[in-house]
């Protein structure tokens, strides 16, 4: 269903014949040819949108518009106007109503305008329950979800909190891995002792075996004092291995030794300090295929995979999106002293349609700029970037060459799996053939979009 629509005018055979037509559209259509009789429909019953005639008898056009906008101005009212009238639209704008239209009636066009009406509607919804949903979101320390997929990840870290088995983070960049490390850290009995984290990409080769390991003073150039390596250091509290996919290969069987053994070596030693650490591992790449090409060790893979929490990108976390998104925006707002109340319909309907490739980090940068530049007390949608007002939910167009309508690679492969998926009818077999995957990669890549289609023949 498109909508529930309530159409009103004093023609019947009007009323019917937009029935008619809107109903093959997916619409769901009540009609009344009498404004006080689809006035008390309208207060008893719910409806996405209404249709109403400017030239009613008993009660005009503009005093129902008035009279609806007062009782309930989430309802969107699109009027319909006579060819030129002008000024009686923006009589109509100015008591109330949503859009209008002209007649003649274009089928086509009033179809898009109501479509636009329920969406609307819709999103007023929203962003009227997103106090309430703060208050009742999902939370776990600073992570914020309402979705399905985050409610999973929160029962999942419940249940492995106190444990001190090895967990694997797994999700694309932005979707908060660290959080979650440092989730697990907080509500852990090791909470008192240290949470450190260290990004196995960003640390040069050279210098990383010696920043988890130690080394003794002297045992290389510029190490003129002994220092404690990270395992150390974490000694009692939880060690956090990011981007672990990027780990040298050299020194996996290394750490694959020091997390067996519980003891390390630092360079140019000669004895075994023991170390207690948690051991978290975090990556954005699929290591598992990468264990397959021979470029991460298996046995370390396994070690370090004992618990899994994977996380979804935002953009499969649709119900959250506005839910985070306000929650950034009460934080800014606080920090900054500005007096901004929430986010406009047309600037959250923005927020809903992007595809959010940087995730919620991506988000929460978009909220930090549209709060620091607006003016209004709600974020409107030129308060956000350029690449988010022009991004549309069209198809796939790789014969653009604007930047802003591109997009990465890896929801270009989302949608072309999802796009075989349906044409095969949910036939893996297939699927797997059309694309040029085994069957093993393919189940892997439907976990790792969480694609779901049980249609098979």
């Amino acid at each position: 269903m498109q909508g529930r629509i309530l159409i009103v005018d004093d023609d019947k055979s009007m009323c019917k014949m937009l029935e008619t037509d809107l109903i093959k559209r997916g619409f769901e259509i009540r009609w009344k040819t009498s404004a006080e009789e689809a006035f008390g429909l309208f207060m008893s019953e719910s409806f996405d949108a209404v249709l109403t005639d400017l030239q009613l008898p008993e009660m005009g056009g503009i005093a129902l518009c008035e009279r609806m906008a007062v009782n309930h101005p989430e309802i969107p009212v699109v009027v319909i106007t006579a060819f030129g009238s002008m000024d009686t639209a923006i009589d109509a704008l100015r008591a109330g109503a949503y859009d209008f239209v002209s007649k003649p009636v274009d089928l086509e066009s009033l179809s898009f305008t109501l479509d636009r009406a329920v969406r609307h509607h819709a999103l007023l919804d929203k962003i009227e329950l997103l106090s309430r949903a703060m208050e009742e979101a999902h939370k776990y320390e600073n992570l914020i979800g309402d979705s399905p997929a985050m409610r999973r990840v929160f029962d999942i870290m419940k249940r492995i909190t106190e444990l001190d088995s090895s967990v694997l983070i797994s999700g694309e960049s932005g979707t908060g891995k660290e959080l979650v490390a440092r989730a697990l850290h907080n509500r852990s009995h090791r909470n008192e002792k240290p949470f450190i984290a260290v990004n196995c990409s960003a640390v040069p080769e050279s210098l990383l075996e010696s920043e988890l390991f130690g080394h003794i003073g002297g045992s290389f150039t510029n190490a003129r004092k002994s220092r404690d390596g990270l395992f150390v250091q974490a000694d009692g509290g939880t060690l956090l291995l990011d981007e672990i996919g990027d780990m040298p290969l050299p020194l996996q069987p290394k750490i694959l030794r020091a997390i067996e053994q519980r003891t390390v070596r630092p360079i140019g030693g000669d004895r075994e300090i023991p170390f207690d650490v948690r051991i978290i591992a975090a990556t954005n790449q699929d290591v598992e295929s990468k264990v397959e090409n021979g470029q991460f060790r298996d046995d370390l893979y396994y070690r370090l995979n004992v618990l899994q929490i994977e996380l979804p990108p935002l953009r499969a976390r649709e119900n959250d999106i506005l839910l985070l998104a306000q929650n950034f925006l009460e934080y800014f707002a606080r920090t900054t002293g500005k007096k901004i109340i929430g986010i406009s319909a047309p600037a959250a309907e923005k927020l809903l349609d992007y595809s959010w490739p940087g995730n919620v980090r991506e988000l929460r940068n978009c909220i930090e700029r549209a709060v620091a530049l607006t003016s209004y007390e709600k974020l409107v949608v030129d308060d956000l970037p350029e690449k988010i007002r022009a991004y549309t939910k069209k198809g796939l167009n790789i014969n653009t060459f604007n930047p802003t309508e591109l997009m990465p690679m890896e929801e270009m492969e989302q949608r072309y799996i999802q796009h075989v998926l349906q044409a095969v009818r949910g036939n893996k077999s297939k699927t797997a053939h059309v694309l040029g995957f085994d069957r093993k990669t393919l189940y892997r890549k439907l976990e790792k979009y969480r694609i779901i289609y049980d249609i098979e023949n």
